[in-house]
């Protein structure tokens, strides 16, 4: 029987709520370090919207007006709530399956993520993800979603064209960095951003869970 030619030879995934079941505990890490500062704090809505930018721009939109000088407290107060933690969370269930089936159809895999380096190469170590992925780049190496230059980095480290590259996450940040790298991309709505404000980007699909983009990705990837 005659394989299916590939669609995308890179395929590069957001990682929160894409990957790694952590949406409601990264929401959750921002309003309890806003309530150690005595600052005001977002509702679940508002901190689940921040997720898939850089940690520094997630704190300034999830809390606006204050003063500049806080954001490092902020921030040094989000992570030590979200590393005490983050042991617990795990990666939805199917994944490893969906990324072990793409490597066997040779699709290079990457990663394009808000998370700092740290946390990613944690998270990377602690999930039996250890040299499933060929590369990742992280907000802080480059620039916060949506501004493509994580993923036009991607694809310039492996001579992959945009209509060769398919970006997957779970918010409009991923989309709008697609969009902004002239690639197609694919929506999770499991994760942060709820399907309506998802379809506004005009995704190729729209994934209810895991199993769901693994099925898609074996009959269009």
């Amino acid at each position: 029987m005659s394989v299916r030619p590939r669609r995308f030879d890179l395929i590069a995934f957001d990682w929160d709520g894409t990957l790694f079941d952590s949406t409601a505990f990264i929401v959750h890490s921002i309003q309890r370090a806003c309530r150690d500062l005595g600052v005001p704090v977002p509702s679940d809505e508002q901190a689940a919207y921040v997720i898939g930018l850089s940690l520094h721009d997630a704190l300034k939109h999830a809390v606006p007006g204050l003063p500049a000088e806080r954001y490092h407290d902020l921030v040094q107060a989000y992570r030590r709530h979200y590393f005490a933690a983050q042991h617990e969370v795990s990666l939805f269930k199917g994944t490893l399956e969906m990324l072990h089936a793409l490597r066997e159809r040779q699709h290079i895999l990457t990663v394009a993520t808000g998370k700092s380096r740290r946390g990613l190469d944690e998270a990377l170590t602690s999930t039996e993800l250890h040299g499933l992925f060929d590369a990742s780049r992280t907000a802080e190496e480059t620039f916060s979603k949506p501004h493509p230059r994580m993923l036009l980095e991607l694809m310039a480290e492996f001579g992959v064209e945009p209509e060769r590259t398919l970006m997957i996450g779970d918010t409009t940040h991923d989309l709008q960095l697609a969009a902004n790298a002239g690639t197609p991309a694919v929506a999770v709505s499991y994760g942060a951003h709820p399907s309506d404000a998802l379809q506004t980007h005009a995704p190729l699909f729209i994934a209810r869970s895991v199993p769901e983009l693994h099925d898609w990705l074996r009959q269009h990837g």
